[in-house]
Formats: structure tokens, C-alpha cells, sequence
């Protein structure tokens, strides 16, 4: 039996996947069809903290992951499309929180990601490495944890983001 304060908040469903991935545009798409709020973590933490490539600098990964999982925690319960930083499932915790909540993890190909990733000023791929391979190892390194928070899995790579969000927002609408 769900309480007061659930019955008041609005569907809620988590879009999870590697940079890139197009979590931030299928989950606007996603918002609008299920009629609900859409927020971006790593909008929400840039407007509260400032750029995350400079809380990177300053502050190191480990600090800008304790901002990440307090601003999932705040989305999650707020309610709504809610799409997570590439990151967010490096961090135990921040995969606790998303454990009650339906989760879909968007995925892409290389082939597809690398037009996405030129010169999109991403931390994680900046140095000396070839961004693609540099974007690939991370996803290699990340998959399990996508994996194991999804409830569903979609590739992104030759899906018109529209359908993509369609067919998100069916489901998310079945599984009430």
C-alpha cells in the first residue's frame, strides 16, 4: 500500500546510460509524453555548483560524486523523468537509491556515440587518449552497473529519439 506522499508524486522513471547515450534528450521527450517534470542531475548540479569540468578540477571525482548522489536523491523523491550522469552508477549508494524507483538504461554504439562526443567538453574524456577509445573503456568499465539498476534496456544508436520516447513512456505507464 502506497502512502499520501506517493500517491501525490508524479510517475517517476530513471534514465540511466554512458555519456552521450541520450538520456537528456529522450528524457525530455519522456516528460512531456508522460506529462510529468524532467530533470537533469548534471544540469541541476552545474546551476547549484558551477561547471562540473571545473568541480572536477578543484574538488576532485570523489567530491563531485557526494554532489551527484545528493541531487539523485532529491530528483528521485521529487519525482518525475529523472536522467542521471553517465557516472551516477559508479557510486553504491547512488545505485541504492534508484533500487525503488523503474529504471531504463539507454545505451549506444561506438559508431553512433562518436559523432555525439566531439567537442562536447566531458571531463572524463579530456587528456591524451582518443575520446572514442577513452568513451569506450568507461562504458566497458560501467556496463555491469547499468545492468544491474535497469528494469529496461534501449539502444539509442538508430532510433529516432521520438519512438524512443514513446515506447518509454508506454511502459513506464504499464508497469503503474
Amino acid at each position: 500500500m502506497s502512502s499520501p506522499e506517493a500517491a501525490e508524486r508524479p510517475l517517476t522513471v530513471v534514465l540511466v546510460g554512458p555519456m552521450a547515450a541520450g538520456k537528456t534528450s529522450v528524457g525530455r521527450k519522456v516528460s512531456r509524453l508522460l506529462e510529468v517534470p524532467f530533470t537533469d542531475t548534471d544540469k541541476r548540479i552545474s546551476a547549484e555548483h558551477g561547471p562540473i569540468p571545473r568541480i572536477f578540477a578543484e574538488h576532485g571525482e570523489p567530491y563531485f560524486r557526494d554532489l551527484e548522489r545528493a541531487a539523485v536523491a532529491e530528483a528521485v523523491e521529487a519525482g518525475g523523468v529523472v536522467s542521471l550522469g553517465g557516472g551516477a552508477v559508479t557510486d553504491a549508494a547512488t545505485r541504492a537509491l534508484l533500487g525503488p524507483v523503474p529504471v531504463v538504461f539507454l545505451t549506444v554504439s561506438a559508431e553512433a556515440v562518436s559523432q555525439r562526443i566531439r567537442g562536447a567538453g566531458r571531463p572524463l574524456l579530456a587528456g591524451e587518449d582518443d575520446p572514442l577509445e577513452r568513451w569506450q573503456m568507461i562504458f566497458e568499465e560501467r556496463l555491469g552497473w547499468y545492468e544491474e539498476v535497469a528494469d529496461l534496456t534501449m539502444d539509442t544508436s538508430r532510433k529516432p529519439m521520438r519512438m524512443l520516447a514513446e515506447q518509454i513512456a508506454a511502459w513506464r505507464k504499464e508497469r503503474e
